[in-house]
Parts: structure tokens; C-alpha cells; sequence
């Protein structure tokens, strides 16, 4: 395997990853694990894709139909620890967990939790405390 190159020119660096000059507020992690996938958590990322790139705050490249000074980073993961009850939504930085999400749902968590940050109670099952 070889040494990876370490990159110290900042402008080169952000000519490779955009995403460092964007104005992210916040990150939004669909678990797509064995059984979240079994409940429809690929049509839940699906779903959220194209609310947050229709409303133009998914990060990301333009070729790809999104906004390299979007907000929102959508990340897929295999598991945010509690896939019984998905699928399972969490969002950051304020650390919220949704269960039992649905595609229907997305629209209402893009608009409450993801662009006012308010937490959609009938989804929640915990919120993560802040420090400070």
C-alpha cells in the first residue's frame, strides 16, 4: 500500500474538496444497514436527496444536481446503532436520532429540524446533549 500524499497547500486543497469553503450547518445520516434497508431506508435517502436538492441546501457537486455552497451534507452509513426501529435518521450537530422514518416524513424533518432546527417530536427517540 502506499503513503498517502499529504496536501498543505490550502488552495489546492479546496479546489479538491469544495466542501471546505461551504457554509455546512448541518450533516444528516441515513442508515442503509441490512435492517434498515429491509424498511425502506434506501427510498428514505432517496427521499431526502431530492427535497434538500430541490430546495438547492444539499452540498455537493452541480454536475450531480446539487450546490457546492449547499448546507446539507447527506451521508449514507451502515449503522447508527439502533436498526430494529428504522430506518434510522441522525442528525448533526444537534445530535437528534429519528426511528420509524419514513419517505413521507422527509419532507416535514428537511423543513422543521433541517432548515428551522426544530425537532420533529413525533419521530425522535433521542437527542444527544450539547456541551457548553
Amino acid at each position: 500500500m502506499s503513503k498517502p500524499k499529504f496536501i498543505d497547500d490550502r488552495e489546492k486543497l479546496e479546489k479538491l474538496a469544495p466542501v471546505l469553503k461551504a457554509p455546512l450547518k448541518r450533516q444528516v445520516f441515513v442508515c442503509t444497514g441490512k435492517s434498515c434497508k429491509a424498511v425502506g431506508s434506501e427510498e428514505v435517502k432517496a427521499a431526502f436527496a431530492r427535497e434538500l436538492e430541490g430546495r438547492g441546501i444539499r452540498q455537493g457537486k452541480e454536475t450531480k444536481g446539487r450546490n457546492p455552497m449547499g448546507e446539507v451534507v447527506l451521508t449514507e452509513c451502515s449503522s447508527v446503532g439502533f436498526c430494529t426501529i428504522g430506518p434510522a435518521v441522525l442528525v448533526y450537530p444537534e445530535g437528534t436520532w429519528y426511528a420509524q422514518v419514513t419517505p413521507e416524513d422527509v419532507p416535514e424533518l428537511v423543513e422543521k429540524h433541517i432548515e428551522k432546527g426544530e425537532i420533529v417530536e413525533r419521530l425522535a427517540l433521542l437527542e444527544l446533549p450539547t456541551s457548553g
